[in-house]
């Protein structure tokens, strides 16, 4: 049953991507009806961020009350508030129609958080690197379904596509209330709920009291900071550096996505039967870096065979390193703080990609190689970090 459940989560996540991901394509379409051509993209960005901002705020909280509560029930809102804000999508007619949808979704964006969560109910630590990995592997396969169903769809009907992805995270909804038990028993969850459990900074306090945890969180932060500049504006630096269209950025993106999957769901399992997850995830960040690097120096030198080299690299280190990181860091607290840990994981993730893009748009507007350059710095910081960390952590 655990591991049918499990499996159940696995394909949640991969609806989850799918409906996330049918929409993607055809957004700035969406806002054409809105907003002027010269204004998309900051409408783009704005609806971005007002998502990243609500997810901030709310996901430590849902995490929390996950703990407190269980984690189905707050699965099934925070699906439900999904499919809420994408039928306002569908709805439209005007602009704050669309902004009250994102803010909806993002406030009850506790979804991610919570199956990390869940995972972390139901295996044993030296398991969930493994099932870490499956899910990224899922998301995966779904973000590169949703953008290929996206385009068919839309050409029928602009909005079609978003009410597509409401029904879809709809029935994420009703396999997760008829299918999917509870994974955190009443004696393991947590029994204090007070004001202080509503208090965003108070989640972010009562989690950085821990040493191990923290030391943790910061080499995540180098990561997905690293990571973050790299996916920001990827392929602005293929189209502005190598002068590709649509169709090569696509495919390259289809081999991203390739090697995601093959790093997660068929790399991964098979090095953790032979080696630790700290050498798995050293090796990981060691590919990020060694990718970045080449895409660095392909500014200088614009070989095509560089780039492919770089994101292969990249990806298959990604796929390596997040795994292991997120079973390590759930290994850091007890079962009655999964959820809030998970929680404040993810709003972190919020906050990287609200100011990210900010500065990393400053320094690619000077040197697109040193944007590159600098993110390579930083994914070594957290190599240097997470070596540093071993001799003290047994893992």
């Amino acid at each position: 049953m655990r591991i049918n459940s499990l499996w159940i989560i696995v394909g949640i996540v991969l609806m989850n991507g799918i409906g996330m991901t049918v929409v993607l394509p055809l957004l700035p379409f969406l806002l054409d009806g809105y907003l002027s051509v010269s204004q998309i993209v900051i409408g783009m960005s704005a609806l971005a961020s007002v998502f990243a901002a609500c997810t901030f705020l709310a996901a430590p909280v849902l995490g929390a009350l996950s703990d407190h509560y269980g984690r189905k029930k707050i699965l099934i809102i925070s699906l439900l508030g999904s499919v809420i804000g994408y039928i306002l999508f569908g709805i439209g007619g005007a602009l704050w129609v669309l902004f009250l949808g994102r803010i909806i979704d993002g406030l009850t964006a506790g979804n991610i958080s919570t199956l990390f969560a869940y995972i972390a109910d139901s295996t044993e630590p030296q398991e969930r690197a493994k099932w870490f990995g499956y899910i990224g592997a899922a998301m995966g396969i779904g973000c590169m379904i949703g953008p290929a169903l996206g385009g068919p769809l839309g050409a029928i009907s602009i909005k079609l596509p978003f009410f597509v992805t409401a029904g879809i995270m709809l029935l994420s909804l009703i396999c997760a209330y008829f299918f999917l038990p509870e994974s955190l028993s009443p004696e393991k969850r947590s029994t204090h709920l007070s004001i202080k459990s509503f208090n965003l900074f108070g989640q972010f306090k009562d989690i950085f009291t821990i040493k191990e945890t923290t030391v943790l969180i910061i080499i995540g932060g180098f990561f997905y900071v690293g990571l973050e500049i790299y996916q920001f504006n990827f392929s602005i630096f293929l189209k502005d550096i190598f002068a590709w269209g649509p169709a090569l950025i696509g495919g390259l993106f289809t081999l991203i996505g390739a090697c995601d999957i093959i790093s997660r769901a068929v790399l991964l399992p098979r090095l953790l039967k032979k080696f630790s997850e700290r050498a798995i995830g050293s090796a990981g960040l060691c590919g990020l870096a060694l990718g970045l690097g080449l895409i660095t120096l392909s500014a200088h030198s614009p070989n095509p065979l560089l780039i492919i080299a770089g994101v292969m690299s990249i990806t298959l280190g990604e796929g390596l390193f997040d795994p292991t990181y997120n079973g390590r860091l759930s290994q850091s607290v007890d079962e009655s703080s999964q959820g809030k840990l998970q929680g404040v994981n993810q709003s972190l993730q919020s906050a990287y990609r609200v100011l990210v893009p900010l500065v990393a748009a400053a320094v690619y507007s000077f040197s697109p190689s040193l944007l590159y350059g600098v993110a390579a710095c930083i994914i070594m910081g957290s190599l240097i970090l997470f070596s540093k960390l071993q001799p003290l952590y047994n893992f």
